[in-house]
């Protein structure tokens, strides 16, 4: 029988992921792996939101929800604006996604067309690049040059080299941790504007942010299109349940997409979503780990060889330059799995051009084993 292979798998690798498979592969072999590798919270979910799962599995009627959510999850997330944000937003234009990767699917579908010109950061998050490319978009990296965050000037420049017809932007970014300052982000929305560049923010890691408030795109312009999750923050990951705030006019178009891609999200995922909001205290809690945890590797990795290359303003990410010990992350972050037991993203996933340089730890363990990871690291380098 003939075998079909479309282009679109010939993809980059999501290299965080085929380091954490290594890592799951030591690990049954019984040897003890620290992995900073992914973002993924090692807390579980919060207790309320466990026991309202538990309580909707044991009257037993799980299905489908309306494409966009459950009335109850969506005014809880127009609830949470309001509170954290102190900004009014309709539940009407809240859409309940399958994780924040539904969220950015639906958001290319409905946006832009094959052949459309989409500009990111680099380094940035490899999804990003990896699922426009797959949908025939044409990808716009904008090095930053040592730059902290992507800024109204370096969209700029990307356009005068040729229009492109969408942005996206993270703050708190994924690998680096920078924060847009809020001048800086209405600024880079303001521009964005005058150039008919419909913006897409990436918001996945608010609330995780240790030097300044949470600011939303939509505190400066509703026609934004933001993209959140309750896996950061909220240590919902498994769960795969996140949603979007979006104009109006996308709200039927994505509606009409989610329905034939996802039906909808999971309806018990919803239903424990709904608590999370209330388990502010319990989150606290895990976010001061994080907080001592940044602190830890803020020093300890520097004072290893590991220089920061951008401010942990935000997230749970120490991205470092390593030119100093390496030229070959890639082949750097195999060699110190295998023989230091300890797993860290090479910089080729958030970077093609300069990734070979960099590498992103995450803090998103226990003290102990960051404390654990920095001595191993440092008897491994002697």
């Amino acid at each position: 029988m003939t075998v079909a292979l479309s282009k679109r798998g010939e993809v980059e690798p999501f290299h965080a992921m085929d380091v954490l498979a290594k890592a799951n592969r030591l690990r049954a072999k019984g040897l003890d792996v620290v992995s900073m590798a992914v973002g993924q919270p090692s807390d579980p979910a919060p207790v309320a939101v466990r026991e309202a799962a538990s309580g909707a599995l044991v009257n037993g009627r799980i299905g489908y929800t309306d494409a966009l959510g459950t009335t109850a999850l969506r005014s809880a997330i127009a609830k949470h604006y309001g509170e954290h944000y102190d900004l009014d937003v309709s539940p009407s234009r809240v859409v309940v996604t399958t994780g924040s990767s539904a969220a950015f699917n639906l958001a290319f579908l409905a946006m832009f067309d094959s052949g459309d010109r989409v500009a990111i950061a680099a380094p940035g998050y490899p999804a990003y690049r990896n699922i426009m490319a797959a949908l025939g978009i044409e990808v716009v990296e904008i090095e930053l040059q040592g730059a902290a965050f992507l800024d109204a000037d370096h969209l700029r420049t990307a356009w005068n080299e040729g229009p492109v017809k969408g942005l996206l932007f993270a703050s708190p970014a994924n690998p680096t941790g920078a924060v847009v300052p809020p001048d800086e982000l209405e600024r880079l929305l303001r521009t964005a504007d005058e150039l008919g560049v419909a913006v897409i923010s990436d918001e996945i890691y608010h609330r995780l942010s240790y030097t300044s408030p949470d600011v939303t795109a939509l505190a400066f312009d509703g026609d934004v299109t933001v993209i959140n999750s309750f896996s950061k923050y909220y240590c919902m990951t498994g769960w795969r349940i996140g949603w979007m705030v979006v104009p109006e006019k996308l709200v039927r178009p994505i509606e009409r997409i989610q329905q034939s891609l996802y039906i909808s999200a999971p309806e018990l995922s919803q239903i424990g979503a709904v608590e999370a909001f209330g388990a502010t205290a319990e989150l606290e809690s895990v976010k001061a780990r994080y907080a001592r945890n940044r602190e830890l590797l803020m020093t300890g990795l520097p004072s290893l060889g590991f220089s920061l290359a951008a401010p942990m303003d935000g997230a749970f990410y120490a991205f470092c330059d390593v030119s100093k010990l390496t030229n070959d992350s890639m082949d750097f972050a195999s060699r110190m799995l295998d023989e230091a037991h300890v797993a860290a993203t090479p910089g080729r996933d958030f970077d093609p051009l300069q990734g070979h340089r960099y590498m992103r730890f995450s803090y998103a363990g226990s003290e102990d084993e960051m404390r654990e990871a920095l001595r191993r690291l440092k008897n491994w380098m002697g």
